[in-house]
């Protein structure tokens, strides 16, 4: 069975390839990758410990990698797949970038956006949560489980 290089599902996996990056780095594996017309135009991961900054989410750096990209600051025209539930903060550099839709894997039953408000996105945004959550939170329950033994 060929694979649909469109598909949610693929694009995940991208972003899921940036986390186990994260993870190797010690970094909260978090990735993410924005597409626009069917190509991934930006990758990331969190970076908050290398950069001791605690807004260094890879939803962050996502964003600006993409506004760099495109050469403006608008991603109306773009997907964000990010493996965790984007946060408070995250869901509202989302929703000033105005992006086109959102694809997440994991939910944050603590911290994730839709836990607080839905409305946080920008209205004509998109979203779609639990794309392949099951192996994103698998990877955050492991980076956890392992710290917690140090």
């Amino acid at each position: 069975m060929p694979i649909d290089l469109q598909s949610d599902e693929y694009f995940m996996k991208q972003a899921l390839r940036e986390a186990e990056s994260a993870y190797e780095a010690g970094e909260v594996p978090v990735g993410a990758v924005v597409v626009s017309q069917g190509r991934i135009i930006a990758r990331a991961h969190n970076y908050t410990e290398r950069l001791n900054d605690v807004t260094a989410h890879a939803e962050m750096q996502a964003v600006t990698a993409a506004s760099n990209f495109i050469g403006g600051k608008y991603l109306n025209k773009c997907t964000l797949y990010v493996t965790l539930e984007p946060c408070m903060m995250c869901a509202g550099a989302l929703h000033w970038a105005q992006l086109g839709k959102l694809v997440f894997g994991a939910y944050d039953e603590r911290k994730g956006f839709t836990q607080w408000e839905k409305n946080l996105l920008h209205p004509k945004t998109t979203f779609v949560g639990g794309i392949l959550g099951d192996e994103a939170a698998a990877l955050m329950k492991q980076f956890f489980a392992e710290r917690r033994k140090d």
